[in-house]
């Protein structure tokens, strides 16, 4: 080991190399494992999970950053082991290493309980069902304060609070309540995912965010996702000597621009695997269009001896020890049930077993035989009628108009030299030259700093709709609308938020009605981790605008359409590049030209 020659003085050696103290050791575990209130609640619900409690309830304050507080009805602890659940590596789940290679348990290593405590207030009441009194603790960054007994309800009711107290940087560096509650519900999400068998509830500021039954999987999809989820849920079965797979995936043409509702569980444990996602993209390949993703819910049932979990601190990474043939399975049944849902579709879990005739139908009324209603008048061999569109009309969907920053303005019609080439790119021949225009990119930049006005000058104008738009979403995705409402009510969207949907009554003029479902999936995506500065939210929100709402990387335009591009964007503040920073143009000039000659 090669230490620092400047600690040392030259008149005789030092001994420098010394133990860490409990305390120092345990915050700086707790900088692996505990990054956040959301990575403190998953160690809590699996902790509970473990203990075998039925019923688990989770109480936040302030996004966790003041209180979070897990009571479950599992077995409890006795009055050493809730000391010893404290210290560093010491765990029940585990007595040698030849147990990590078995691994049944959500926790295992020792570390998480230790960490909380070196970063937090922890006060925990827990009861043994065989004894009459438990034990109340409370730790202070690692020192024991109290420890008594004390009348409790069976199981585990632990308190965090003031997390990261003695750690400024830490807590100094957490993102706002609305962004923290985020991660936190997605981690309750993953957890109860998992344990349909548990009843789970979450309370935030005293207002109940979930209210979860003991259900089958399905059921626990639909209620945390949305009822009408249950419809579009394809069953995936598939057992193997490698892997036993069961759960749903969605079916393709409620494929979202979301990533949000994709859950892998191996043995119970929620992972992150990219590898194993692109099992499931590929199965969707051509059934789903381009940048859409497909919501799927999978079980992984596998012998803990093919898994090593012990790769990461958090547990959600583990490394499978024939990755491959788990990758071929998952594509090809995921696949054969993608193809057979049409032939058998799946029935409502709330209904009976029985016959539907899709309406109420009294017990002495007959059913008529439907009726077919022919044209007899029609022949094929005619000319077509004047009433039919002609085929030179462009549909409404294929329009597409660039914003007007004035309302006078006139393109520059003596422009008329512009070509498209490979409808993705705008040729502008000028004196020097060839100017070179990425169409996608060059409306980026314009919608971007027109949106950017907008949003600073609260002047946002909206189209109202003949019929207002509903577009269901989840409770996270409500969240996130719900947070950016003042920015998209600034922009010109108008629209009420219900329970598990929002209803649009008006939208900005550069927005069409048939892409808002694309529009309004986009900015979730984007907005994910967005942070709560009230500028770099409303520029996030005009980058995303403008992203979401630019033309196609490859679309065939008019002449007027390029001269209408080209001339805004040479009146954007910044022309050159889009919101992103990448070249909107290239100027070629001839003396370039001539090297190629």
């Amino acid at each position: 080991m090669h230490t620092n020659s400047s600690l040392i003085k030259p008149e005789f050696t030092l001994d420098i190399i010394q133990l860490l103290p409990d305390h120092v050791a345990n915050q700086i575990a707790a900088g692996e494992v505990i990054q956040r209130p959301a990575s403190a609640v998953k160690e809590m619900l699996e902790n509970a999970l473990d203990a075998g409690g039925s019923e688990i309830k989770l109480f936040v304050k302030d996004a966790g950053k003041t209180l979070l507080k897990v009571v479950d009805n599992g077995c409890g602890m006795s009055e050493t082991d809730v000391r010893m659940c404290f210290e560093r590596h010491a765990t029940s789940k585990i007595k040698s290493a030849d147990d990590l290679f078995e691994i049944q348990t959500m926790g295992f290593r020792g570390e998480a309980m230790a960490s909380i405590a070196a970063i937090a207030h922890v006060e925990v009441n827990t009861k043994l069902t065989s004894n009459e009194l438990g034990t109340h603790i409370i730790i202070e960054g690692s020192e024991i304060k109290t420890h008594e007994d004390c009348a409790t309800a069976n199981g585990t009711s632990i308190k965090v609070k003031n997390l990261f107290y003695n750690v400024p940087a830490r807590r100094n560096f957490l993102k706002s309540d609305k962004v923290e509650m985020r991660h936190l519900t997605e981690v309750f999400t993953r957890v109860s995912l998992a344990n349909p068998n548990v009843k789970m509830q979450l309370f935030h500021n005293n207002n109940e965010i979930f209210h979860l039954p003991i259900s089958n999987f399905r059921q626990r999809i639909v209620n945390i996702i949305g009822g009408k989820k249950n419809e579009n849920l394809v069953p995936v079965e598939e057992e193997t000597t490698v892997v036993k797979i069961d759960g749903f995936v969605g079916k393709p043409e409620a494929a979202k621009r979301t990533r949000g509702e994709q859950y892998f569980f191996v043995n119970g444990r929620f992972i992150k695997s990219n590898y194993l996602n692109h099992a499931v993209s590929k199965a969707f390949e051509e059934l789903i269009p381009h940048n859409y993703f497909p919501s799927y819910f999978i079980n992984l049932d596998i012998d803990p001896k093919l898994i090593d979990i012990n790769i990461h601190p958090t547990k959600t990474e583990i490394k499978f020890e024939d990755e491959q043939a788990i990758y071929a399975i998952i594509r090809a049944c995921v696949k054969r049930s993608l193809g057979a849902y049409n032939i058998a579709p799946t029935l409502d879990f709330s209904q009976e077993l029985s016959f539907d005739l899709g309406y109420k139908q009294d017990k002495q009324t007959t059913i008529k035989e439907p009726t077919i209603k022919i044209d007899s008048s029609y022949n094929p061999f005619e000319n077509k009628r004047e009433n039919q569109p002609k085929q030179t009309e462009v549909k409404a969907e294929e329009k597409w108009e660039t914003p007007s920053f004035e309302k006078d303005f006139v393109p520059e019609v003596e422009n008329t030299d512009l070509q498209q080439i490979g409808n993705h790119f705008i040729a502008v021949p000028n004196e020097n030259g060839l100017l070179l225009v990425h169409q996608r990119r060059a409306h980026k930049r314009i919608l971007f700093e027109y949106f950017t006005k907008v949003l600073n000058s609260n002047k946002g104008q909206s189209q109202q709709l003949l019929f207002p738009k509903g577009i269901e979403l989840n409770k996270s995705e409500i969240g996130i609308i719900t947070d950016m409402t003042n920015e998209l009510n600034k922009v010109g969207f108008n629209f009420e938020v219900k329970e598990n949907h929002i209803s649009i009554n008006g939208i900005p003029p550069e927005c069409q009605e048939e892409n808002l479902q694309f529009v309004i999936e986009d900015l979730i995506e984007q907005h994910k981790n967005s942070e709560d500065l009230l500028t770099e939210q409303q520029n996030t929100l005009a980058v995303s605008l403008a992203t979401s709402l630019a033309i196609n990387e490859v679309k065939k335009l008019s002449s007027e359409e390029m001269i209408g591009l080209k001339n805004e964007l040479l009146k954007c503040e910044t022309p050159s590049v889009c919101p992103s920073g990448k070249r909107t143009m290239i100027n070629i000039k001839t003396a370039d030209l001539e090297k190629y000659f």
